[in-house]
């Protein structure tokens, strides 16, 4: 596994338009500490984002993660351009004749994605944890560390995008069409929701229950917008009569759908490159 990582870290290394976006990457994943600078005011009322309690344990795992899974792209546009590059500048067939198998090549792709996943995950947690300590009201050892499935539900979210971007690039070879392939994807499955549930199955939940199996929507799910958990949101709801309840809670089978799309992405990018004549 190592040895596979090392290989992609050394190309990495040689791509000044990866490392650019590498960086972009996380630094926007610290930027989610400028939200707690944001102060207007509406009339008499002074309205300060961070006192609304967005930095609130254990609220904080659910809302930062919610909002760097946004920063995802930059990413994505790594991953893709990787692939594109293997095509372009031939260190694809240049690695096989050294000896690399096509299955080794596949899985050193993986053991990058994975590493993102992974870095990124931590990333969140320790800008979160530093963020809560600062401005949350509760510090207790037990609420701090409380929710934490939704770290989980972010490190799987990001394992099935990029290895989606992963079978893209390597079904498209251009890192550009590839992105333009997941822009027309998720394009596509959100107009068929729409279709489905405004149009053929209103007021049902026929289009949640099948869309929940498309990849995009699927990965989605797995982190539930938290804005409505706010108090404010639910004091302005309730004035307006509007009774906000939802389910916010990681369940297994969203993550077995999107860990499916993973193998099925997986095993997709390896059998392009196996049946290919390179």
């Amino acid at each position: 596994m190592f040895r596979l990582l090392g290989i992609e870290i050394q190309k990495l290394k040689n791509s000044r338009a990866s490392k650019v976006l590498i960086i972009t990457y996380f630094t926007l994943l610290t930027s989610i500490a400028l939200i707690a600078a944001i102060k207007f005011d509406i009339g008499p009322v002074q309205f300060h984002l961070a006192e609304q309690g967005i930095f609130n344990f254990p609220y904080i795992w659910h809302f930062n993660t919610f909002i760097a899974a946004f920063f995802k792209i930059f990413l994505l546009l790594v991953i893709v351009s990787m692939i594109s590059n293997e095509y372009s500048n031939k260190t694809l067939k240049q690695n096989l004749i050294d000896g690399l198998s096509k299955k080794e090549f596949i899985l050193s792709k993986f053991y990058t994605v994975l590493t993102f996943a992974l870095i990124s995950t931590v990333f969140v947690f320790f800008v979160s944890i530093v963020l809560g300590l600062i401005y949350s009201d509760y510090n207790e050892f037990s609420i701090i560390f409380s929710d934490l499935e939704f770290l989980v539900a972010f490190f799987v979210k990001l394992l099935g995008f990029f290895s989606m971007g992963l079978f893209l690039g390597m079904l498209i070879k251009r890192s550009a069409f590839a992105v333009g392939a997941m822009v027309i994807w998720f394009i596509g499955e959100n107009m068929g929701y729409s279709l489905f549930k405004w149009k053929f199955f209103r007021d049902t939940d026929i289009a949640d229950n099948i869309f929940q199996f498309a990849p995009l929507k699927a990965m989605w799910n797995l982190i539930d917008e938290p804005f409505s958990r706010l108090n404010a949101v639910k004091t302005l709801a309730s004035q307006i009569g509007e009774d906000i309840t939802s389910d916010y809670g990681l369940h297994w089978y969203e993550i077995a759908i999107v860990l499916g799309w993973t193998f099925i992405f997986i095993y997709g990018s390896y059998y392009l490159l196996k049946i290919r004549d390179l």
